[in-house]
Formats: C-alpha cells, sequence, structure tokens
C-alpha cells in the first residue's frame, strides 16, 4: 500500500504533541522523523525528501508560516499546517502560501492519521498514480467514463457542476478556497465572485444532497471555503491530542 511506504516529517515544538504524533503515525505504518524547530526540519529537508510534512504554526523562531514559505521555494511535498487557533485568516493564509490543508489543535488520532492519507492520496494523483474512481456513500464518481451515480442512479450535471463536483473529489480531504475553485473552475478573472461559486454550489447540492439534512458530500468551511469528505472522515473520533 502507498501510505505503508511513506515518510512523514512531523515539526512540533511540544516534546509531548510531538511524540503523539508519531506514535499515531508509526502505528499507521509511516516512517516518522521529527524536529522541533523549523530551522531543524530544513536542515533535515536538505538532505531528506519526505512523502509529507506535518507543520505546526506556533513554532519557536521561524514560525510555520514562513517555514511553508521557505520549503514551498524548493519543494512541493504535501504540507499538513497544524494551528492551535481557530481563526479563518489563518487557515486561509497557509493554504494560500502552498499548505496543502490544515488541522485545528486539539484533534483526533483518527483525524491526524485520515488528513494524512488524504493528502498522501492527493499526491499519488497528481504525480500519475490517478484513482478513475470516488466513491463516498452512495455517491460514485467515474472520472473516465464522467459519469456520476448517487443511489445507483444517474445524476446528470452540467458541465460546470461537473468540472466543479470532479475538483472538489479530487481533492477529497482537503479544503479549497473560494478563489481556488473560481480560478480553476472559471479562470482568474473571476476571482472574487462569490456568487457565481454560491449559485453553482447550490444546484450542486440540490442534485445530491437530502435537502432535509445537513450536507454530506459538499461541505461548507465557512469563511474560507470548500471540501469534499474522505471515507475517515465518517468515523466517529474518539480521544483528541493536545
Amino acid at each position: 500500500m502507498l501510505h505503508n511506504k511513506a515518510c512523514v516529517l512531523v515539526i512540533e515544538d511540544d516534546p509531548r504533541i510531538l511524540r503523539l504524533e508519531q506514535m499515531v503515525l508509526e502505528k499507521e505504518g509511516y516512517t516518522v522523523l521529527t524536529s522541533l524547530t523549523a530551522e531543524e526540519a530544513l536542515e533535515t529537508l536538505a538532505e531528506i525528501s519526505p512523502s509529507l510534512i506535518v507543520l505546526d504554526v506556533g513554532l519557536p523562531g521561524m514560525d510555520g508560516f514562513a517555514a511553508c514559505y521557505q520549503i514551498r521555494e524548493v519543494s512541493q511535498v504535501p504540507i499538513i499546517m497544524v494551528t492551535g487557533r481557530d481563526f479563518n485568516e489563518d487557515k486561509i493564509k497557509g493554504l494560500e502560501i502552498g499548505a496543502d490543508d490544515y488541522i485545528t489543535k486539539p484533534f483526533s488520532p483518527n483525524e491526524l492519521a485520515a488528513r494524512v492519507k488524504a493528502a498522501l492520496r492527493r499526491s499519488a494523483m497528481s504525480t500519475g498514480v490517478i484513482e478513475p474512481t470516488v466513491q463516498i456513500g452512495d455517491l460514485f464518481v467515474d472520472f473516465i467514463s464522467n459519469r456520476v451515480m448517487l443511489a445507483n442512479r444517474e445524476v446528470l450535471l452540467s458541465d460546470t457542476e461537473y468540472r466543479l463536483l470532479c475538483y472538489l473529489a479530487r481533492n477529497a480531504g482537503r479544503i479549497v478556497t473560494r478563489d481556488q475553485i473560481l480560478e480553476r473552475i472559471w479562470g482568474e478573472e473571476y476571482s472574487g465572485e462569490d456568487h457565481l461559486l454560491h449559485v453553482t454550489i447550490g444546484r450542486l447540492r440540490l442534485k445530491l444532497e437530502d435537502p432535509a439534512r445537513k450536507p454530506k458530500y459538499i461541505i461548507t468551511r465557512r469563511g474560507i471555503g470548500y471540501s469534499f469528505p474522505i471515507e475517515d472522515e465518517y468515523v466517529g473520533y474518539g480521544s483528541r491530542l493536545a
């Protein structure tokens, strides 16, 4: 399996949390490297190329944002940022400077494992290991035949609706900002046209979601954007780290 061969670099200044994260990921079969500071991590990256980085924002000295920026200058390795502050501004900043995802403390072992698994899956897709289909619950998306099935019935989507759904599905488990979606689906000149995105999301939900229930396929991340779930997110989270 892909994730059992992956090497994860965890950057966290709290030794207790660092050890807990290391134990969780090693239990999942990953090789885990650890650093207490961004400076130490950058030295490690000069010698080793990990499959993924888990990067805390609130590091002493060089913080996680500065570290992410420096890493992105030389590498496209997936980065999951960890923050203790539930501020949308921080999350948007991290995504815009190159982070692939973020986790807010406190989080559970299952959530950490699920986020890492999803980020590695997306990374494999972007480097040529393409998953031909995605299935979450009753929703099935076939990227080869361009068909969408819900509870074994085909769902007819417009071209824009289909491309939007595919973009979210290919980034399953990751939050994508409104501007990232607008630029990818409509073009750079549509940046800031939130109403256009909201209308299209609304049409998609009418076709895919149960109107009497909370959306389970196209999830609103308030103040940031949207996400498509991964199967692991249906698992109950248990005790939390941090």
